[in-house]
């Protein structure tokens, strides 16, 4: 099932700022000089690797805001797999339009498409082995947080905190900092309105005996093994969701999901995931 985009008037500042660096002082002289300016060009985008597109709408507006005239022509949306050779984007208009725009719309696309590509490969392997949802972390290009937080979206994960002040989430240095799991949360309760959620970090299993004592809503399950993880879901008993993170992999995460926690937090899907290769080429008839 395809994502719906997100508005333009979050995509569109994102946009404009990458074309106008890739513009420089002087446009593209390369095109300027070699491509006719009545020229015609028809294209498309096509990936050449197999996972799951995102960032389709943010190419598609990248060609847009440096030529209205541009015919562009979406056939594989965000959250759509794709196979080598499958088209995603097909393009008509002025070839300098497309050339001009083809770097920052390929850059939007295939990052974004790495990003959903990685957490859908996450996804698959912890559905395999439980319920668990995978979910990314604040780990995430700066300004670009919104574009990639939608991909792990397209990639069927789910986001957590977008910012700082989504939610009040207690990690080990508030706790060192504060004197403790239960000073650092009750500090929290006095502090923040009656909708934020609380969520707290530990460790060990006394440090969630104590956070559970406490009242909280989330428990953040940091770097236990999958015995450990398990050990700490009975424990919880379902009195506040539980989310295991810490170095996770396609090759530890059934595992992990087979603990039983409710979510499994990854950082590496928005900092570090391989790009999907997509490609402009001429179109064939």
């Amino acid at each position: 099932m395809t994502l719906a985009p997100l508005p333009r008037l979050i995509v569109e500042p994102l946009v404009r700022a990458a074309l106008i660096e890739d513009l420089g002082r002087a446009g593209d002289i390369t095109t300027e000089a070699v491509v006719p300016a009545d020229a015609r060009f028809s294209a498309v985008i096509a990936s050449r690797q197999s996972g799951v597109v995102a960032g389709t709408d943010v190419a598609a507006l990248a060609f847009g805001l440096v030529d209205p005239a541009l015919r562009v022509m979406i056939e594989r949306g965000d959250g759509s797999p794709v196979a080598p050779g499958d088209v995603v984007l097909r393009l008509e208009g002025p070839a300098r339009a497309i050339l001009t725009a083809e770097r920052v719309a390929l850059n939007f696309a295939s990052r974004l498409s790495g990003i959903a590509s990685a957490t859908a490969t996450l996804v698959a392997a912890a559905r395999a082995h439980g319920r668990a949802q995978v979910v990314c972390t604040r780990k995430t290009t700066p300004g670009m947080r919104a574009l990639e937080k939608h991909a792990v979206r397209a990639g069927g994960g789910a986001n957590h905190r977008f910012g700082l002040d989504d939610a009040v989430l207690i990690k080990d240095n508030h706790i060192a900092v504060a004197g403790g799991v239960a000073t650092a949360i009750a500090r929290a309760k006095a502090g923040v309105g009656h909708l934020v959620k609380i969520e707290v970090e530990v460790d060990t299993l006394d440090q969630l005996d104590e956070a559970l004592a406490a009242g909280v809503d989330a428990v953040l399950l940091d770097n236990m093994d999958p015995r450990t993880l398990a050990r700490a879901v009975a424990i919880v008993g379902g009195r506040a969701i539980t989310e295991a993170s810490g170095r996770i992999s396609a090759e530890t995460i059934g595992a992990v999901a087979a603990s039983g926690v409710d979510l499994i937090s990854v950082g590496w899907i928005t900092h570090s995931a391989a790009i999907l290769d997509l490609g402009l080429d001429a179109a064939t008839a």
